[in-house]
């Protein structure tokens, strides 16, 4: 085990607070969901003040803030940035309170560290003094990712993957967004965003509806999941305008007891109403 004391080190423990964010108290969201994709959110979420105690910096000079990664379970936190604190003057309560400067300590860690408390603990958000944390709720290191994590599944009509993107969600097997793409069949579209023309496509008869068929197009040697139409305009333009170019979005979701018939029927409708066939990558 490494503990988290030993892996965080910060220059003035005594005047360092961890603050562990679960969720915004209006119920506006999830505290990992503001970390990757709204940042101005997440700071909102550690500046704000309470007079309880437990969601007070009380002079500290420093924050380690986290975000619960609700996708490995309760008691898992991932870092989300050290901050300078300065109080705001005249104090202000249930308000943002703190003004944060974001510092360059552990900065790598951002959104790659998780750590894992010995329990999971029952208010959000969660203000303790760095001295001592490490003896109330043992937190270790359990991940540090390769890369930074990707967000949690947005539901079906706010998916919009860029290729890097749509590799890293498969070859990490990313958990929230297998579940969501393997329960489903579908109609898709890929935009070449260097041209906005479009490609419809379909998962209508895949074991394992989007996952699988998506998963087809993030593989590096094939990258056109065997569509004759993007294998021409691979050979015309090589591997790297698919990676640096692609983007995939969701149009339709079906059970997976839909009749592959009925799926095809309604790619056919999206080809006709983007018009993908004349103006788009579609041939048929």
């Amino acid at each position: 085990m490494i503990a988290f004391t030993d892996f965080l080190p910060v220059p003035e423990p005594e005047r360092t607070k961890v603050k562990l964010n679960m969720r915004a108290g209006d119920g506006s969201g999830e505290a990992w969901d503001f970390l990757m994709d709204d940042h101005e959110h997440w700071l909102r979420l550690n500046q704000w003040r309470t007079k309880q105690t437990n969601n007070n910096m009380g002079g500290a000079r420093h924050l380690l803030a986290f975000a619960q990664y609700y996708p490995y379970g309760p008691q898992y936190f991932i870092f989300g940035g050290a901050f300078e604190v300065r109080e705001v003057t005249p104090a202000r309560f249930d308000d943002l309170g703190y003004e944060l400067t974001p510092l360059p300590l552990h900065a790598d860690y951002i959104k790659r560290l998780i750590i894992k408390l010995e329990r999971p603990i029952g208010r959000a958000p969660y203000l303790r003094h760095y001295v001592g944390l490490q003896d109330s709720l043992a937190p270790e290191v359990y991940e540090l990712a390769p890369d930074v994590k990707l967000g949690t599944f947005p539901g079906y009509q706010n998916v919009r993957l860029r290729h890097h993107e749509l590799q890293r969600i498969i070859a990490g097997d990313e958990p929230s967004w297998k579940d969501a793409l393997s329960s489903v069949k579908g109609v898709y579209v890929i935009t070449d965003l260097s041209s906005g023309r479009l490609y419809v496509g379909s998962a209508s008869g895949e074991a394992n509806g989007l996952w699988q068929r998506w998963a087809g197009y993030a593989h590096l040697k094939n990258l056109t999941g065997g569509n004759r139409e993007l294998e021409q305009l691979r050979r015309d333009l090589g591997d790297a305008h698919i990676v640096e170019n692609f983007q995939y979005s969701i149009l339709e979701i079906f059970d997976p007891k839909t009749r592959a018939d009925t799926i095809l029927a309604r790619e056919s409708f999206w080809k006709n109403a983007l018009d993908s066939r004349a103006h788009g990558m579609n041939m048929n």
